[in-house]
């Protein structure tokens, strides 16, 4: 039974989100603000967590960023705003995806379970030995899906399941253009509708953590217009 953790200040949200996730099966534990959770997940995480950005005491952003620093969990983050500057920012920071409030639970259910298949797939709980499994190297790049690992140049980078999935979409055949729609599909279920700038922000993000560790990097190129491709170094 996976657990899923919900943070947010309106305690109509959690009461009707968390009997809702109960019904599917799920364990859930409810916080009404930041702090409050970054306590419990300090004792023990959670298989996943839903968080709203605006929020007393520590809001969404804030949580994300503490958690990032440690764990790779699934986020989804709730916005109530009508632009897409906190879901941007959320994705630049690392979040997984984000869903518009009101929203419908049905849509947050089936969120949070292709969150959850992809994360036990990294962990190499389905088809260990399937090719997307295996350990791939490519120039300074090296992959390993089993244990959700990736380095360059011998050094770690840590990526939420997203980024590591575009990131082996994009090695996978060095020198091939991917599609943004190609890398939703990588990256998302059929039933989660994503627009192009969810996936600019993600590799964005995963730029971002690449040059980290090499300032140099610039293996991952964009073709304006059409998508991006990967560049063996």
């Amino acid at each position: 039974m996976s657990r899923i953790a919900l943070v947010d200040d309106d305690r109509n949200i959690l009461t009707s989100v968390s009997i809702t996730l109960e019904a599917e099966g799920f364990e859930v534990e409810t916080y009404n603000d930041g702090q409050s959770a970054l306590d419990a997940f300090n004792r023990k995480l959670p298989d996943l967590a839903v968080l709203d950005i605006k929020m007393p005491r520590m809001d969404g952003m804030d949580l994300l960023q503490r958690l990032r620093q440690k764990t790779n969990i699934p986020v989804i983050f709730l916005t109530s705003k009508d632009d897409e500057i906190d879901e941007l920012l959320g994705l630049r920071m690392g979040a997984d995806d984000y869903i518009r409030k009101p929203f419908s639970q049905r849509l947050l259910v089936e969120r949070i379970r292709a969150l959850l298949r992809r994360q036990e797939f990294r962990e190499g709980a389905e088809a260990p030995q399937s090719e997307e499994s295996r350990l791939m190297e490519r120039g300074n790049l090296r992959m390993d899906p089993l244990r959700h690992s990736v380095t360059w140049k011998g050094q770690d980078v840590s990526l939420t399941v997203t980024e590591f999935l575009l990131l082996q979409a994009l090695a996978q055949r060095p020198g091939f253009v991917k599609s943004r729609d190609q890398l939703m599909d990588v990256a998302y279920d059929d039933q989660v509708y994503v627009d192009d700038r969810t996936i600019d922000s993600h590799v964005k993000r995963l730029r971002k953590k690449m040059r980290a560790v090499d300032s140099e990097f610039s293996a991952i190129e964009t073709l304006y217009g059409i998508g991006y491709r990967y560049n063996e170094e």
